[in-house]
């Protein structure tokens, strides 16, 4: 039990620390990329559509997606529009067919296209990814009644209480919100 406390002070501390830098750190912006499986369960597959799939979620600059499917039979090809709305795979723009768990980063708020060859995407291999500048965290401030910008410190107030809620959440459990985070979401500050 002794040995248990030892181990627990070092890790408390270096909580601690962290959470003090993210706190002055507090009014820089962080973007959250997310790893989206195309498809959902279905995965990168025949007869799945893709167009109601993509239709339900929203895509933002830095997301990764995540294309799971049989290397042996299918591939993935980002074409341009034309070509996704003809099937055409010959004048493809980039080949992302890796090994059958390929990803691909939204690197540019505009809709990318997708198909794979070989036939497959008449039976239903394309989609259309709409992707969107992600959503700023928090406001501008409005203007004051004499039109000069107010100087609430409006991103510190909402910050704190996350940062406290943080603290508390790794403090209780911090290897199981540590590995939840690592296959979900990867930040960028």
């Amino acid at each position: 039990m002794e040995g248990l406390a030892r181990k627990e002070g070092p890790v408390r501390l270096m909580v601690m620390v962290v959470v003090v830098w993210m706190m002055m750190m507090g009014s820089q912006t962080c973007v959250v990329a997310r790893l989206i499986t195309v498809g959902g369960s279905k995965g990168w597959n025949q007869n799945v559509n893709y167009t109601e799939w993509s239709s339900n979620r929203h895509f933002y600059v830095g997301d990764w997606l995540y294309f799971i499917f049989d290397k042996h039979y299918y591939s993935v090809l980002e074409v341009n529009e034309t070509s996704y709305e003809k099937c055409n795979d010959q004048d493809f723009i980039n080949n992302i067919t890796r090994g059958g768990r390929d990803v691909f980063q939204l690197t540019e708020a505009r809709p990318y296209y997708f198909l794979s060859s070989g036939g497959y995407c008449y039976h239903g291999m394309r989609a259309a990814v709409y992707v969107e500048t992600p959503p700023t965290s928090t406001p501008a401030p409005a203007p004051n009644k004499n039109g000069s910008p107010s100087n609430t410190p409006t991103r510190m107030i909402l910050s704190i209480p996350f940062y406290v809620a943080f603290v508390l959440v790794i403090m209780l459990n911090p290897y199981q919100l540590i590995e939840r985070n690592h296959h979900n979401y990867i930040e960028y500050c």
